[in-house]
């Protein structure tokens, strides 16, 4: 199986009930951009909305870390590349970079962390073989790759005494 890495298929706009009282894109929905990212990014790897239909399994997200880094106004496109972090038996750890189209200027990142969940028993169970030896593929095309150097970040103030 041959996967893109990076992963940049997904385009956006700003849509203007988006805007808030600032005058810029809601925090929210750089949410719902990165989002709408992973539907894409999930449905190339066959564990998106077809493969819940067929199977009853899916994917939760159980972490999310975001970076905003500057201000996209109405009708601004943007572009996402997604990269795959990391994956065992049940995890699939994804990472974001949303940047503008017609500057490639970096506006916002996401790092997440999913969870294989059978959807009828509500519980996190591994992926099915011929699901994990994609998902192992397409990270392995991933490792060959530059990474994003804010990949593991920690949020917090620095300690004063």
């Amino acid at each position: 199986m041959s996967f893109p890495a990076p992963f940049e298929q997904y385009r956006g706009e700003v849509l203007p009930e988006w805007i808030d009282h600032n005058g810029h894109m809601n925090l929210a929905y750089y949410v719902v951009l990165f989002d709408q990212a992973t539907d894409l990014l999930f449905d190339a790897l066959g564990i998106g909305s077809a493969y819940r239909s067929a199977t009853g399994n899916g994917t939760f997200a159980v972490e999310a870390h975001t970076l905003w880094e500057r201000e996209l106004l109405v009708a601004e496109r943007v572009r996402v590349a997604s990269w795959i972090i990391g994956a065992d038996d049940k995890r699939l750890h994804v990472a974001h970079e949303m940047r503008r189209l017609d500057r490639a200027e970096r506006v916002a990142a996401q790092e997440l962390m999913f969870v294989h969940v059978d959807l009828k028993a509500r519980r996190v169970s591994p992926y099915p073989p011929d699901l994990k030896a994609r998902v192992e593929a397409a990270e392995e095309a991933h490792r060959a790759v530059p990474r994003p150097d804010w990949i593991g970040r920690r949020l917090g103030l620095p300690h004063s005494r």
